[in-house]
């Protein structure tokens, strides 16, 4: 029986079954071409218990985390929401900054630049050397509330625990809250970015649910989940980012601010405090699938040639989910080049350096990370020398 794996309880209704997939960052060799993949059930639910969104965890973290396709600073929007986040902290000369899950130093780094002490908590072997080659001090671990005593017994507890796109990525939500709860002062900040589901409901970003991604939060669901741990959510604010984020600022103690009550409300308006505002959700995803599919089967059939842009996790939900193959989208680019000459999970469709968009001048480009849309729309503006277009998929087909 599966069960909420915050709250315990065995109360979790449907909110959307993608089929069954591999794990979105495993992309392929050309060696492993004839090889089977294996694939996990991809089906979110809600528990109406505690309203955490959730998917079972049939991966570990281990599984993904070990050795990782995802470079954070390959994503030139990203870097500069970094270094706007530091640039707002109040950082003095014996302030003490740690992130968890600091990916290749696409955020210390500018701590660091400001010559403040900084620690990076990231388990990739590959991309935390990265960070180390930056200059960015980093130790490889999985954040649990063992690794944080270690933290803090070696460095000293944090002012400021940042947690970036990782509290979706662990199963053990309370062990992680937990670990946080141990490196942060009792006087300190914690601060977690995290997808909202909200807008993910809302704008149909259902290609943001994948295996890494354990559970998708509310600001309801995250007070509780931060509550089990020891801390307290203090603050909030509503981030553009990745189709609609939120920042959460916690303590060991405090009071919610008006802020926390306004996002609060409007969660419940959208119906997301009770099951009515997830019930429309599968038939949406549905639509948004028949569209692109409808789309690419057109093109193929007037003789129209349509490449992608980007290799991003979310890519690979929308493209194992719409059943698209090489004959309806002939490769993809990345500016990642750990990707080059490697293959999608699951559709398999190549994927070359970006250049090569230029170099083949198609009818179309689909653009997988969508919730880039800005910084890609100017980098992709050349498309339209040659009378290209940008494909967007979500939250609903549009072609520019």
């Amino acid at each position: 029986m599966i069960v909420c794996r915050l709250c315990g309880s065995g109360d979790l209704a449907s909110v959307v079954d993608l089929g069954a997939t591999p794990p979105c960052e495993r992309f392929l060799t050309a060696a492993q071409l004839d090889e089977s993949e294996t694939t996990y059930p991809l089906h979110l639910r809600v528990c109406t218990a505690c309203w955490l969104a959730q998917i079972p965890p049939l991966i570990t973290p281990e599984d993904t985390f070990t050795d990782y396709a995802y470079f954070s600073s390959y994503s030139t929007s990203w870097v500069e929401h970094a270094r706007a986040f530091v640039a707002g902290l109040e950082l003095k000369p014996d302030t003490f900054v740690v992130e968890v899950a600091s990916n290749d130093g696409y955020l210390l780094r500018h701590v660091v630049d400001r010559g403040v002490r900084c620690l990076g908590v990231e388990p990739s072997v590959n991309v935390g050397e990265a960070a180390r080659k930056r200059g960015v001090p980093t130790v490889t671990a999985f954040l649990t509330p063992e690794t944080a005593r270690q933290v803090v017994a070696e460095h000293g507890p944090a002012d400021y625990v940042v947690a970036n796109n990782v509290y979706a990525h662990i199963p053990d939500v309370i062990g992680f809250t937990r670990g946080l709860r141990t490196l942060v002062a009792d006087d300190g900040w914690v601060s977690i970015e995290v997808q909202h589901l909200l807008t993910l409901i809302e704008g149909n970003q259902y290609d943001t649910i994948y295996h890494e991604h354990f559970q998708y939060y509310t600001v309801a669901s995250a007070q509780r989940a931060l509550a089990s741990g020891g801390l307290t959510l203090v603050d909030v604010e509503l981030l553009p980012t990745h189709g609609g984020s939120i920042r959460l600022w916690a303590r060991p103690s405090g009071e919610p601010s008006a802020r926390v009550a306004d996002v609060l409300a409007l969660e419940k308006a959208a119906g997301l405090h009770e099951i009515s505002g997830y019930i429309d959700f599968a038939a949406r995803v549905a639509k948004v699938r028949r569209d692109l599919l409808g789309f690419l089967v057109g093109a193929a059939e007037e003789g129209r040639t349509v490449v992608g842009y980007g290799a991003p996790g979310k890519g690979n939900t929308l493209l194992n989910h719409c059943g698209v193959r090489p004959d309806l989208l002939a490769y993809t680019v990345d500016r990642n080049p750990y990707k080059h000459g490697r293959f999608t999970p699951g559709a398999r469709i190549p994927v070359f350096e970006p250049e090569r968009i230029a170099a083949d001048r198609p009818d179309y480009v689909l653009v997988l990370p969508w919730n880039l849309r800005e910084e890609l729309a100017e980098q992709l503006s050349y498309v339209h020398e040659w009378g290209g277009r940008l494909v967007f998929p979500i939250p609903s087909l549009e072609v520019v």
